[in-house]
């Protein structure tokens, strides 16, 4: 063999040597880079989940799997509660039951007499007796309370004969009817000369009614016209439901009404569900002149008769109570007595034995009886009866259960 071709076969024995090494190079590289690749899918799925625990709660059990057992939470929590209102546990349920099956109804009873319309005191829980639709129920709570009132102050502001002695008796005298009211009073006070003049209608506010009362400074006309400021103060009344009351602050006189006294006392008898008390002015003024001479004195003295007696009648038609103070100092002790009459209720409450949240009226009925169980009698103290009026609400409305 020449030495040309040994050459020529060295040069083709390291050309497949060099081929070989250059395959495995590229198979090397190929697998290098396809064990780089494959691994990048499985980091780059995690990724939404990793932003999850923000929203409570590891990766695994947040997004759509998570959501899902947040609501059957709830779904599965009530059907405990009414296992447990089955367990036989005497004591657990009569606290449960009084609390939520069986509401309190509470019930306002006045108790006046029917001549006076005096509050009738020293009553006690088995004097009551307490009637839902026609069933008696068990009385479980019973106090003496003060309820609020609806009144109407009617005072005279007119311009006559030594007008600003009478004037300061009427604002002393509504001043100290407004010293005395609660903040559950609603009061309108209403003016009235030759004509009327609402000053503040019904309010809750006692400042407002002060200030009211305050700004009367300066009267207008003469003229008294008591009988016409009654009938449209009972006219606004009628309009309010409940027992209203009216206070007239006045001299009591008349001057120049269009209604005659006839007509006024009519009104006065057919008003519902109101009762009138009267407040006299001018007693100071009339002390210092009663008695006195000649001709013209004496027509004062029967105009101040006439006027006395139509404000006592006023009160005694509707069940009130006149007053006829000479002097500031009585007034407070007037209005006590006034306060103690309109205000002074008992209050009752039971658990009524009908024991349905259906929305539905009932009706009430409350009687009183002495300790043998008869209706109860009422005597003077020369033992002749007195009849009295037991006031109360006719019905209430229970409470319908939400589903």
């Amino acid at each position: 063999m020449s030495a040309l071709s040994k050459k020529s076969r060295k040069h083709s024995f390291r050309c497949l040597l060099a081929a070989w090494f250059v395959i495995l190079l590229v198979l090397t590289a190929a697998t290098s880079v396809g064990a780089q690749a494959t691994p990048q899918p499985q980091q780059t799925q995690p990724q939404p989940d990793q932003a999850t625990p923000d929203a409570g709660g590891p990766g695994a059990d947040s997004g759509v799997i998570a959501l899902p057992k947040k609501k059957e939470t709830p779904e599965e929590a009530p059907p405990p509660a009414p296992a447990e209102r089955k367990i036989k546990n005497p004591e657990g349920m009569n606290n449960f039951s009084l609390r939520v099956d069986v509401p309190e109804v509470t019930v306002d009873v006045g108790v006046l007499l029917e001549k006076t319309h005096q509050f009738v005191p020293g009553l006690k829980p088995s004097n009551f007796r307490v009637y839902e639709d026609g069933v008696e129920q068990k009385v479980a709570g019973f106090k003496r309370v003060e309820a609020p009132i609806t009144a109407l102050m009617i005072c005279e502001f007119a311009a006559n004969g030594a007008w600003w002695i009478k004037a300061s008796d009427m604002l002393n005298t509504a001043y100290a009817f407004a010293q005395q009211l609660r903040p559950q009073d609603y009061v309108a006070l209403m003016t009235f000369d030759m004509r009327t003049q609402i000053v503040t209608d019904f309010t809750q506010d006692k400042r407002q009614l002060l200030e009211a009362i305050n700004s009367l400074q300066i009267p207008g006309f003469r003229e008294t016209n008591l009988f016409d400021a009654l009938y449209e103060g009972i006219d606004r009344l009628d309009r309010i439901e409940g027992h209203k009351y009216i206070i007239i602050i006045a001299s009591g006189r008349d001057t120049f009404s269009k209604l005659t006294l006839d007509k006024i006392l009519k009104k006065v008898k057919a008003a519902q569900d109101i009762t009138i008390f009267t407040v006299s002015t001018g007693g100071a003024l009339r002390a210092m002149t009663e008695g006195g001479p000649g001709m013209r004195s004496q027509m004062r003295e029967i105009d101040n008769l006439q006027a006395d007696n139509q404000m006592r009648t006023f009160a005694n038609l509707t069940g009130g109570a006149s007053y006829f103070p000479r002097f500031e100092g009585e007034l407070p002790d007037i209005f006590q007595q006034i306060n103690q009459n309109i205000r002074s209720k008992y209050e009752l409450v039971y658990r009524p034995t009908n024991t349905k949240q259906d929305g539905t009226y009932r009706k009430l009925r409350v009687e009183l009886v002495d300790d043998e169980g008869h209706p109860l009698r009422i005597q003077d103290e020369k033992q002749k009866p007195l009849k009295y009026d037991i006031l109360t609400r006719d019905g209430y409305r229970a409470k319908q259960e939400v589903e």
